[in-house]
C-alpha cells in the first residue's frame, strides 16, 4: 500500500501541477484518493468517512463545487501523459447518462440515454477517450445542454432557465448538438498538441452528415456505426450532366439511380461476398494466446458513395466521395445486423477495418469500470462546474488505475 501511495501521490502532483494553492493539491489528491478506496457510494460524505485525517467533509465538497480550478488544465496533463502511456490508435467518442431522482441539477431533463434504454430523467455527458486494443482513456468532457435549459429555443422551460443560475451555467452557453461537442473537444485535444490519429464512435453520431463531413474538414478519417437508413450510391455509379438547353440556370451533374440504403447495397452484395474475421480474445476461457476464446463473425465490406440531402448540398455537382460501408453479417442471419462507415482508403484489409469497428467496447468498458468502482456517476453536487470537476477527477483515478496496469502487468497488455 505504500508504493500505491507515493505512485498516486507522484500522480496526482503531475495533474495538479497548474494548481496554485497548496489546499488545492492537498484535497485534490484527497478526492482522488477516496474515489480509489473501497466502497459502494464514491459521494463526498461517504469518502470523507473512509479518508482518515483527510476526511474533511466540508474541504472536499468545496474542492469539487466551489474551488476556481479550471478542469481543462488537468484534462490536458492527463491527455498529455495517457498519449505517451498508451499510443493510443484512435479517439473514440460517445455519452453516457447520470440517472437523477430530481431536477435541481445542471441540465437534468426527461432525455433518452443508453445506460438506462430508455427515456428518462438524466443529465448526459459527452466524452472522448484515447484508445487502444490495450487500454483507453477519457481526457475530456462535456455536459450536454437540453433545449428545455437554453432561454433561446422554443423549447425552454421557464423553471429550468430560471435555475441556471443557481446551478452556475454560463450565461453564453446554449444548446449545442452532442455531435458538435464531439467536434468541439477533438478541437480542444488537439490545440493541447496530442495527436488524434483516427476518430470512432457510434451510430448516434454517425448518422450525423454534419459530424463526418466536420472529422473530413479537420483531416480525420474516422470508422462510425450508422444505423440501416443512411443511403448511398455503388462506387462504380458515376453522375450525369443532362444536356442544356440554352436557357435559366445550367443543369448540375446527379447519379441516374436513386441512393439506396446501405443495409440493400449489403443484402444485394449477397453471402458470397461474406469473409469471417476475428479481432481479438474475449473474457471467456478459449484456445487463444493467453487461454481466452477468440472474438469472430462474418463480415463484408462494399466501397460505396454516401449519398443523401445534406451531402448533395455540400457537393453539388462534384463526384461523391467513395467510403467503405462495413456489415457484420453473422452465419445464423438471414441479413446484416450492425453496419458502418469509413472514409480509410480503398486498400484497407478488412480485418483492419473490422478491428477498429470494434474497437468501440473500450469506451464500453471505461464507462463501466468508472461507474461501477470509481464514483463517476456519484456526483450530488448541482451545479455545473461541480459535474466538470467531478467527471475530471474520475478520470484521474480511472487514468491511475490504467496506468498501474500497463506497469505491473506488462505481459498481459503487450499480449492484448
Amino acid at each position: 500500500m505504500g508504493q500505491v501511495r507515493e505512485d498516486l501521490e507522484a500522480f496526482t502532483a503531475e495533474m495538479f501541477e497548474a494548481f496554485t494553492r497548496a489546499d488545492q493539491h492537498r484535497w485534490g489528491r484527497a478526492y482522488v484518493r477516496g474515489l480509489l478506496l473501497d466502497g459502494r457510494r464514491k459521494s463526498v460524505e461517504p469518502m470523507a468517512a473512509r479518508l482518515g485525517e483527510d476526511g474533511n467533509r466540508q474541504a472536499l465538497a468545496h474542492f469539487v463545487t466551489s474551488s476556481p480550478w479550471d478542469p481543462a488544465h488537468v484534462r490536458a496533463r492527463l491527455a498529455w501523459r495517457m498519449q505517451e502511456a498508451i499510443r493510443p490508435s484512435a479517439l473514440i467518442v460517445d455519452d453516457t447518462g447520470f440517472l437523477k431522482d430530481g431536477e435541481a441539477s445542471a441540465c437534468v431533463s426527461r432525455q433518452y440515454t443508453g445506460t438506462a434504454g430508455k427515456v428518462t430523467n438524466c443529465q448526459v455527458g459527452v466524452s472522448v477517450h484515447l484508445a487502444r486494443d490495450h487500454a483507453s482513456a477519457p481526457v475530456n468532457w462535456r455536459l450536454f445542454l437540453p433545449k428545455s435549459w437554453d432561454p433561446a429555443t422554443p423549447q425552454a422551460d421557464p423553471l429550468k432557465v430560471a435555475r441556471r443560475g443557481r446551478c452556475g451555467i454560463p450565461s453564453d452557453l446554449g444548446h449545442v448538438e452532442k455531435w458538435q461537442l464531439a467536434l468541439d473537444m477533438i478541437d480542444e485535444t488537439r490545440c493541447w498538441g496530442v495527436e488524434v490519429p483516427l476518430v470512432l464512435a457510434d451510430a448516434g453520431y454517425g448518422d450525423s452528415v454534419a459530424f463526418r463531413l466536420g472529422l473530413g474538414e479537420r483531416g480525420l478519417h474516422y470508422v462510425v456505426g450508422i444505423s440501416t437508413t443512411p443511403t448511398a450510391h455503388p462506387a462504380s455509379a458515376r453522375p450525369v450532366t443532362p444536356p442544356y438547353g440554352g436557357i435559366g440556370r445550367r443543369p448540375v451533374a446527379r447519379y441516374p439511380d436513386p441512393a439506396r440504403s446501405v443495409k440493400a447495397l449489403a443484402v444485394e452484395a449477397g453471402r458470397g461476398s461474406v469473409k469471417p474475421v476475428s479481432w481479438r480474445e474475449g473474457s471467456r476461457p478459449g484456445r487463444g494466446r493467453t487461454g481466452l476464446k477468440r472474438l469472430y463473425s462474418r463480415f463484408v465490406a462494399l466501397r460505396v458513395r454516401p449519398a443523401g440531402r445534406e451531402i448533395r448540398d455540400a457537393t453539388e455537382g462534384v463526384e461523391l466521395a467513395e467510403c467503405w460501408v462495413l456489415a457484420e453479417w453473422p452465419a445464423k442471419e438471414a441479413e446484416p445486423v450492425q453496419f458502418w462507415l469509413s472514409d480509410l482508403p480503398a486498400d484497407t484489409p478488412l480485418t483492419t477495418l473490422v478491428r477498429l469497428a470494434k474497437l468501440r467496447w473500450r469506451i464500453e468498458n471505461d464507462y463501466r469500470e468508472m461507474k461501477q468502482a470509481l464514483g463517476l456517476a456519484h456526483f450530488e453536487g448541482r451545479t455545473f462546474n461541480g459535474w466538470h470537476h467531478h467527471v475530471t477527477l474520475a478520470s484521474l483515478a480511472h487514468a491511475f488505475c490504467t496506468l498501474r496496469r500497463l506497469t505491473y502487468a506488462p505481459k498481459e497488455a503487450a499480449s492484448a
